[in-house]
């Protein structure tokens, strides 16, 4: 799928403008749409869906065009095989799960004994065949979840749009849903868009990222690529996650491959960055596991900081420490116990793990 989408929301009370202008190509499995509120993501999918006309702008699936300005062609909702799934969607609750099917198969035109057959295959799918004659309200959790999805197959549209799906469940509905978006994936013919703004759902079923902010996508690729090495300043803010340091650029040696950097009093040995010159400012940009700190004690080392510890969070894998001027590093707690009464640390930037923005 390929989708060229812009449009323009003209300021309204109680919200400002916003200009949606997005690119996507989108290849076989699952792909999210990332990033923070009102990052665009759900007007994309509304778009893609056919329930938002853009102003300008193309949208095409398989070689079938949906969505065309400039020749005007704009199919309707109930003619785009893709099926949308609003946040917090849930199931008519005065249906039972089978009628809930069994209506949506009708929004799309199937014929009587049709829906009745689809319906008992995916109610069969999704093992959903004791419940099926039970209303959403008297069935778990779980059943409701199966049943939403089932309800969105049914009709085997090519292409499924999830809006935030993920975000109410609790942890071991988070992993069923993971589990039957897979089995979608993989043995369905359709497609999967989750706009999300969870880290874990891009790592657990996404096969691609794009990442949005303030309405334009800044940066895509595999979930891994995206989170390691985010190409902007802007970019790196909205994954969340980094020290973002503000520094400069004060020597560069392309023979050894090293360059100095100027951070406040302190000068740093980082890698040489080929396409950067003398005296550029930039941004250091590090996770705070990527750091290390040590009680400081004796003479300054070479890229080592001494800074007074402001706060510390404990984490379920390690504990972060906050130091002044903003910089977060993470350690195990092991680590943190044998040297918990110390406020005064040395903190390590590695020359390896450096990279500039």
């Amino acid at each position: 799928m390929q989708a060229q989408i812009r449009r323009i929301f003209t300021p309204r009370i109680g919200s400002d403008g916003f200009v949606l202008d997005v690119s996507i190509s989108v290849g076989s499995g699952i792909s999210a749409l990332f990033g923070p509120q009102r990052a665009g993501k759900s007007a994309t999918l509304e778009a893609i869906a056919g329930l938002m006309v853009p102003d300008e702008g193309r949208i095409e699936v398989d070689g079938e065009i949906w969505f065309d300005a400039r020749s005007r062609v704009n199919l309707a909702p109930h003619r785009r095989s893709c099926c949308f799934v609003p946040a917090g969607s849930g199931l008519f609750p005065h249906m039972t799960l089978k009628e809930n099917l069994l209506f949506s198969a009708g929004c799309r035109r199937m014929s009587r004994l049709e829906r009745h057959r689809r319906a008992a295959e995916v109610l069969e799918c999704f093992a959903l065949e004791a419940e099926a004659g039970r209303y959403p309200g008297e069935v778990s959790g779980s059943a409701r979840l199966r049943a939403v999805l089932a309800r969105a197959v049914i009709a085997r549209p090519r292409l499924l749009l999830l809006d935030e799906t993920a975000r109410n469940l609790d942890a071991p509905l988070r992993n069923e849903l993971y589990q039957w978006l897979r089995r979608i994936r993989d043995f369905a013919a359709a497609n999967i868009i989750l706009a999300t703004s969870s880290p874990q759902d891009c790592f657990e079923v996404c096969d691609q990222v794009f990442l949005l902010v303030a309405g334009k996508v800044v940066q895509a690729g595999a979930p891994q690529q995206v989170w390691s090495h985010p190409a902007t300043v802007e970019a790196a803010r909205a994954l969340g996650g980094f020290n973002l340091l503000e520094a400069r650029i004060v020597g560069l040696d392309p023979v050894r491959k090293t360059s100095r950097l100027a951070l406040g009093p302190t000068e740093l040995t980082g890698p040489y960055f080929p396409g950067r010159l003398l005296g550029d400012r930039v941004t250091l940009c590090l996770r705070p596991a990527e750091l290390s700190a040590r009680p400081a004690a004796g003479p300054a080392s070479p890229n080592r900081i001494t800074l007074r510890l402001e706060r510390v969070l404990d984490l379920p894998h390690a504990v972060r420490l906050s130091f002044e001027g903003g910089i977060d590093v993470e350690m195990s707690h092991a680590e943190y116990d044998e040297h918990r009464h110390h406020r005064e640390w040395a903190v390590e930037f590695p020359t390896a793990s450096m990279r500039v923005l």
